[in-house]
């Protein structure tokens, strides 16, 4: 980090913080003491007002503040462009908070960026699919805000070709995987880690204990494989290649062409997960493997022959 960037984190820290010791500081910065004590000094000749307490650190005087940002035109979009993401994809207290910080982002821009921004912003559309109606939108402001809380919650849960179980977890994250929001949540009767379709939930109380975050708890791991011993292999014809990438299902976790049309692997539990998606492509798709999913398309074809003489 260069001199500048110090000196801007220095700011920043303090204006974060409240007050910081120097030897914090200087850890965090990787500097000596001697660093830090030269690097306040230049910023009180600066002009920015650092006050030392005895026995406390430094802190900036009361109502000082950074001027405000300047953003590009490119940034501005981006940003606002987000806004308009989670103001579509979640509930109607975030969509409220995105649209509060589109204004203010808005508010600090110059005339001649805000009119371009506004043009492209009128004329760039990112437009989401259903999350999941009311229903949904319901469960995630519970879920999103027992997370903040770290309140332990209990519902009914329901999975294809299994019987309704209760669950109590500890709600540690959400996120949405195509058009299918999920909660990942730590199982108390299992002991480990578990991912909840918010669409298979029902009866969801917030129970008044609270929970410790397990630290080493991540999003960035691969959520589709993940307990998913089932692996299908089909093949669709060229002709809907470019449509079926359009509506891949959940379970989907390759693609790839070929000259004799998509291939297409699905990792799922039960056969009873994909069933519904692989019908729906009629004489569209053939299943390569295994043979127990292709004879279970067959006798759910007969079964459609059987109310349809």
């Amino acid at each position: 980090m260069n001199r500048t960037d110090r000196l801007l984190a220095i700011v920043l820290e303090l204006q974060g913080r409240g007050r910081a010791r120097a030897e914090d500081l200087a850890r965090q910065l990787d500097v000596s003491r001697r660093t830090i004590y030269r690097d306040v000094l230049a910023l009180n000749e600066a002009g920015v007002p650092i006050v030392s307490l005895p026995g406390q650190g430094y802190t900036l005087m009361p109502g000082y503040f950074l001027p405000p940002l300047r953003f590009s035109v490119e940034e501005a979009v981006m940003l606002l462009l987000g806004s308009d993401v989670v103001a579509q994809a979640f509930d109607a207290g975030l969509a409220s908070a995105a649209g509060s910080a589109a204004r203010k982002i808005g508010a600090v821009l110059a005339e001649d960026v805000r009119r371009e921004v506004q043009f492209l912003r009128d004329n760039l559309r990112l437009v989401q699919r259903d999350p999941g109606g009311e229903a949904t939108l319901a469960l995630l402001r519970v879920l999103r805000q027992a997370t903040l809380e770290r309140r332990t919650v209990e519902f009914r849960y329901h999975k294809p070709q299994a019987a309704e179980e209760t669950r109590q977890v500890d709600p540690h994250g959400l996120f949405r995987l195509n058009t299918v929001w999920l909660l990942a949540a730590f199982d108390h009767a299992r002991a480990e880690f578990r991912h909840f379709r918010l669409d298979r939930i029902e009866g969801l109380r917030v129970l008044p204990g609270k929970f410790e975050r397990q630290p080493h708890f991540r999003l960035e791991r691969d959520e589709t494989r993940e307990g998913r011993e089932l692996v299908v292999r089909a093949l669709f014809d060229p002709e809907v290649t470019r449509l079926v990438g359009q509506n891949l299902s959940y379970y989907v976790t390759r693609t790839q062409e070929t000259p004799d049309g998509l291939l297409v692997t699905l990792h799922a539990r039960a056969v009873e997960e994909v069933l519904p998606w692989l019908l729906s492509w009629g004489g569209r798709v053939r299943v390569l493997e295994p043979t127990f999913v292709q004879a279970r398309l067959r006798e759910a074809a007969q079964e459609i022959l059987a109310r349809h003489p």
